[in-house]
Order: C-alpha cells, then structure tokens, then sequence
C-alpha cells in the first residue's frame, strides 16, 4: 500500500493526537515526525516551526467551539458556545493555556471572536459592555476547564480522594472544608455539575451589563 502523502492538514492531525496522548511539552517536530512515520525535514515542508504548529492547534480547537449566531438572544447562544467550549477544552485539555497566546490567530479563532461580539452588539450590549462580557465567560469557561483537567482524582473516585485529604488534617483544623467534604462531596457527587449553575450565574452577572448599557431594549 503507498504511504499517505504528507500535508499541512496531516501534521496538524498528528499534532493534536500527540498533545491529547502526552500532553502539550512532548510536541516537537521529531515527534510529531515520528509519528507520521516520516523525517523532521519532510515536516518542515509544511510548517515553518513549532509555533506555526501551535498556531494550527490553536485555530482547530477553537474550531470545535459552536459559534454564536449574531442577531439571535445572546443569552442561549453564548450558554451553547460555552457548552461546546468546555467539550472541547475536555478533549484537549493542553489547550486551555494557549487560547489567547497566539500572535497570529487563525480564521476559526478570528470568526469565533467575531461572532461572540456580534452576538452582543447586536442585543443591547455597548462597546465596553460586549467587552467586560467576552472577559468574564471565557474567564470563567477556561478557568473551570483548567479546574476540571488538573483535579488530581478521575470523577469516580473523587469522593474517597477527599475524605482522604479531610482524613490527614489535625482534629478540629480546617472544620468548613470538613464539614463540607462531609455534606456535599457523597455519593454521585462530580464537580463537572457545577458548571451549569455557575453558568447561570455568569450570565445572569453579563444581564447587568447588556440593561446598564445605554439605549439597550428592555
């Protein structure tokens, strides 16, 4: 069987699968020729370097975000987008540092920002509203997918993992972690479910900003 011939799209699909298997600082040219089954040199063809691979990576994840639809209610498009942003960053958990590192974004990344802005400026938020508002979700989905990947026990045994944890601490040190490790952290916990309600109550802080904004519809 002839071997697949090389192209930028392939390196790029190596890459992706090299950082979700080992994680972002195991990616170098060699590797990802190594993967291919190819030499670095014939890499090179295809992309500059290593930033130009990130540069890659980058514009694909925010390619596996839903991207908000300007003129429809901005609450139920940003709550999808953020749904389909924390899939995304579950899948490449390496990624969430890097979104907003690249000096040259690429066109998912530029018509993702693009739609999220329009999305606000188009139902009553300002400039600087549409502007405190992109901050605070992406703040808050990239910090909680940050949370999610660095927990240090896997969902089904993060119950055990904290009784342990409460198990060490000196008798009477510590009583309001204790108590509620002991109240909320039982039986069918995951922290993942906590991503809805704090959701809600992201959006319901950027409500503020979309009525203080002038001239915008009540």
């Amino acid at each position: 069987m002839a071997r697949q011939q090389l192209s930028r799209e392939r390196v790029l699909a190596a890459a992706t699968e090299l950082a979700d298997r080992e994680g972002i600082a195991a990616l170098t040219i060699r590797a990802v020729a190594n993967r291919l089954g190819s030499a670095p040199m014939a890499v090179y063809h295809h992309v500059a370097g290593k930033d130009e691979i990130l540069d890659g990576l980058v514009d694909a994840v925010f390619a596996e975000f839903d991207v908000p639809v300007p003129g429809r209610p901005w609450r139920p498009e940003l709550a999808r987008r953020s749904h389909s942003a924390r899939a995304a960053l579950a899948r490449h958990p390496w990624a969430t540092p890097l979104l907003e590192s690249r000096r040259r974004p690429g066109p998912a990344t530029l018509a993702q920002h693009d739609a999220v802005l329009g999305t606000l400026l188009s139902d009553g938020f300002d400039v600087t509203a549409a502007g405190h508002a992109f901050a605070l979700i992406d703040a808050f989905v990239y910090g909680f997918a940050l949370q999610e990947a660095t927990i240090p026990f896997t969902p089904d045994a993060i119950e055990d993992g904290a009784r342990e944890i409460v198990a060490t601490l000196p008798d009477g040190g510590y009583p309001h972690l204790a108590r509620f490790v002991a109240e909320r952290i039982g039986p069918g916990y995951a922290f993942g479910d906590e991503f809805d309600v704090c959701l809600e109550l992201v959006l319901d802080g950027i409500g503020t900003l979309r009525a203080a904004a002038p001239g915008a519809p009540r």
